[in-house]
């Protein structure tokens, strides 16, 4: 004698290969839209607006670069431990007159909102010097010009790691 089994026609729904199929799919949909939302409300700061002008104007910035290897420049910037004092020896081969003041430019590698400016004053004992609100630890970017952006000199800061940091050209 022969026994069938009959076994109860389950609705789709209930079973679990359709929803495990369907799973994949939907996974990648919803990453699709996290991703659009995440491109939308950030904002990319290494970006340029203006990239155009940017490459024009490096011929600007070789100049500059090459008017501070004649002028024979360097800098030693000496960094407080806690990265808010900053104090600046400028050194010049030729005979001519230093500055009275000088800008620097801390820049953050990837966050432009993050960059600051900060305007050296030279002091009694030679020294140029400053005040700079704490920065976070990373790798800085330093850029040291004069008043009227005729040379530059340009450096890395490590922070917290480095206390003296040296500028030259294309530092």
């Amino acid at each position: 004698m022969m026994t069938t089994m009959t076994q109860a026609n389950k609705p789709w729904y209930r079973e679990p290969w359709p929803w495990i199929l369907m799973a994949g799919p939907a996974i990648v949909v919803v990453a699709g839209f996290v991703t659009a939302w995440l491109a939308v409300a950030t904002d990319d700061g290494v970006v340029e607006d203006d990239y155009y002008k940017k490459g024009l104007a490096i011929n600007q910035t070789i100049a500059r670069d090459q008017m501070a290897q004649s002028l024979k420049l360097k800098a030693q910037l000496m960094v407080g431990s806690d990265a808010s004092r900053l104090r600046l020896m400028l050194q010049q081969d030729d005979s001519g007159a230093l500055p009275t003041a000088l800008r620097l430019k801390v820049l953050h590698p990837t966050r432009s909102d993050m960059d600051r400016v900060v305007t050296l004053e030279q002091g009694a004992s030679g020294y140029y010097e400053g005040q700079l609100k704490a920065l976070e630890p990373t790798r800085w970017r330093l850029i040291l010009e004069d008043a009227e952006s005729h040379w530059r000199l340009t450096g890395k800061l490590h922070v917290p790691r480095d206390n003296v940091v040296t500028l030259q050209v294309n530092g």
